[in-house]
């Protein structure tokens, strides 16, 4: 053996050796680029409203959590924010509630089972940033505000036992205009709470008169009963409607960081680039849309803001 061999086999002997190759990262999709989804079934839940239960024709996206939203295009037209209001423990499809308000709008609602639509995301901060509530809980739906709590009241119905009262106050306009009214009485047969009232007491969506309760949600919650330090309200709906539910709650004593709110303004990129969604300092698709009411409420606050 030579000295030039040995003197190359005594440095490999010493050297470092070299860094593993990392195996390839999973592909996450671009949050720019929507992926197909196909359109497995259409539920209409009012003259203008469907549940749209979509699948993924190829890749899937991330999981989503409540109170998280998705942008969906519709091919050739446009794309809309719109909140997943499935079941959080089915994550194999989305579930999305659309009402027929304009172009985009109205193109994604005419899907037809079969029909494929462009979703991207999940965006958004959801419900459960600091996880589940421990104790009661207060749930204060306005019209299509229902379709982002939708799906914490799926989990509060799958681990009922886990939690103290749980009552659900739903309001809308007329009672035509009430969603999702197939499932009230399967929730209360869990043991929820549901309180009804509508702001006018014309027919139904079968033509039956209405004999419920009439008048604002405030009404019904103000005579929900409430343990105010051990209760988590969850608030969605107009936004005058939001304020008048959290100040009616925050002057009964829960904390305006128990209370949470589901923000809305309007969302074109869903990743905090654009500037369209602009609430004071925060970008809602980015820093919300899902907040206390604590951080809410000088936003709110502000006329025109």
């Amino acid at each position: 053996m030579n000295a030039s061999t040995r003197d190359t086999r005594a440095r490999a002997a010493h050297a470092v050796p070299a860094p593993a190759i990392p195996a390839p990262a999973a592909t996450r999709p671009s949050p720019m680029a929507p992926l197909p989804y196909v359109v497995t079934s259409v539920h209409r839940d009012t003259y203008d409203t469907v549940t749209l239960v979509l699948e993924p024709e190829d890749a899937a996206l991330p999981s989503w959590e409540p109170g998280q939203f998705t942008m969906m295009y519709a091919f050739g037209v446009g794309e809309i924010p719109v909140s997943v209001s499935g079941d959080p423990y089915r994550q194999d499809r989305l579930v999305h509630t659309v009402r027929d308000v304009g172009a985009v709008s109205h193109a994604i609602a005419s899907a037809r089972a079969g029909d494929v639509l462009g979703v991207r995301g999940p965006f958004g901060h959801g419900w459960l940033s600091d996880g589940w509530p421990q104790h009661d809980v207060v749930v204060v739906a306005g019209g299509l505000g229902l379709a982002p709590l939708r799906p914490v009241v799926y989990g509060l119905v799958a681990h009922r036992a886990k939690f103290g009262r749980v009552t659900l106050v739903v309001g809308a306009r007329t009672p035509a205009d009430l969603v999702y009214t197939r499932e009230y009485e399967a929730w209360r047969s869990c043991g929820l709470d549901v309180r009804v009232t509508v702001d006018r007491a014309t027919p139904d969506q079968d033509g039956r008169p209405w004999t419920g309760q009439v008048g604002l949600v405030t009404a019904p919650l103000a005579r929900v009963a409430l343990d105010p330090e051990r209760t988590t309200a969850f608030v969605c709906g107009p936004e005058v409607m939001m304020r008048a539910a959290a100040e009616a709650l925050a002057d009964r004593g829960v904390s305006d960081q128990q209370i949470l709110l589901s923000l809305e303004r309007s969302m074109k990129c869903g990743i905090g680039v654009c500037g369209h969604c602009q609430l004071g300092p925060d970008l809602i698709c980015r820093d919300g849309p899902c907040v206390t009411y604590r951080h809410a409420a000088p936003l709110l606050a502000v006329k025109e803001l």
